[in-house]
């Protein structure tokens, strides 16, 4: 497998097909933006004007979109990768989606005679970039043999976890992490400089412990700086976090924390914080405490 299609461009999109571009692999792309197609033109990709051509171009077809809605837009609608199927086109998703949403779009692939593969990451496009993403896989172990060679170029990390869905429930569960440490950093540092003390007295005893994560070694004095350049805006956040709370209700189970968090995330949104790295959490909690 030499051609691969991206369909959808946004940071992580883009990211990914500079990385494959650097790589040596033929490049179709289509985002319905075409502004956000100009770095992969200049480095070679071919720029497409519908997922049915990126997949007549392709032998792997990439979907990086918002949500399960824009999947099945791209994938089934007028001009969409269905469309442009050629013999053993492989479809891989990228996106962050309901487990149940993605196997029923597996099935809808599958009747028309296209595996689909699910292929969420871990690691934002600074990341991708150099290809050193974490990747979890799920859906036919054949499909997923074939591509191997390819998703170990986009990721460092890459884990096939069995039948179609798994991957995107295990995606929903890191993200529930990224949503509470995010919180939990912006409480602690939100208390300390309430209590008149340098965060960043916190921020090096939190990082001299077991407690200690990435962002809590990275993001987080980014966060005392009021520095939020997104690698992953609060409001796609926000999305994610209701794809989790959907689908606990969905296996009949309470998570009482991640209901909590997005009512916070949510009122963040509303501040017209969504924009910003979702790190930005903290302004939120800021704002609701009356102090800069």
């Amino acid at each position: 497998m030499k051609k691969i299609g991206i369909v959808g461009l946004g940071m992580l999109g883009n990211a990914v097909s500079l990385h494959l571009l650097d790589s040596g692999f033929e490049v179709t792309v289509f985002n319905r933006n075409k502004d956000k197609t100009t770095q992969a033109k200049e480095k070679g990709a071919t720029v497409v004007d519908s997922p049915k051509e990126v997949a007549e171009k392709s032998d792997l077809v990439i979907i990086v979109v918002k949500d399960a809605d824009a999947v099945k837009q791209v994938a089934f609608e007028e001009n969409g990768i269905v469309k442009g199927k050629s013999n053993g086109l492989i479809v891989a998703d990228m996106s962050t989606i309901d487990p149940s949403e993605s196997k029923n779009i597996s099935e809808k692939f599958l009747d028309l005679g296209i595996h689909k593969l699910d292929i969420p990451v871990m690691g934002g496009p600074n990341v991708a970039i150099t290809g050193d993403l974490v990747m979890m896989v799920s859906g036919n172990k054949t499909s997923f043999d074939e591509c191997k060679s390819i998703f170990e170029k986009i990721a460092n990390k890459v884990f096939f976890l069995g039948e179609k869905g798994v991957a995107h429930s295990i995606k929903l569960a890191m993200n529930l992490q990224i949503t509470m440490l995010a919180l939990a950093l912006s409480e602690g540092i939100t208390l300390v400089k309430k209590a008149d003390v340098d965060p960043k007295i916190f921020l090096e005893i939190l990082n001299s412990t077991y407690f200690k994560t990435g962002m809590s070694e990275n993001k987080a004095f980014k966060m005392i700086d009021g520095k939020y350049d997104p690698t992953f805006t609060l409001e796609n956040l926000k999305k994610d976090i209701t794809t989790m709370t959907n689908a606990a209700k969905s296996l009949g189970i309470e998570l009482p924390m991640i209901q909590k968090a997005e009512e916070v995330y949510e009122s963040a949104v509303k501040e017209g914080l969504g924009g910003i790295d979702y790190t930005g959490i903290i302004e939120y909690i800021k704002r609701i405490n009356e102090f800069k």
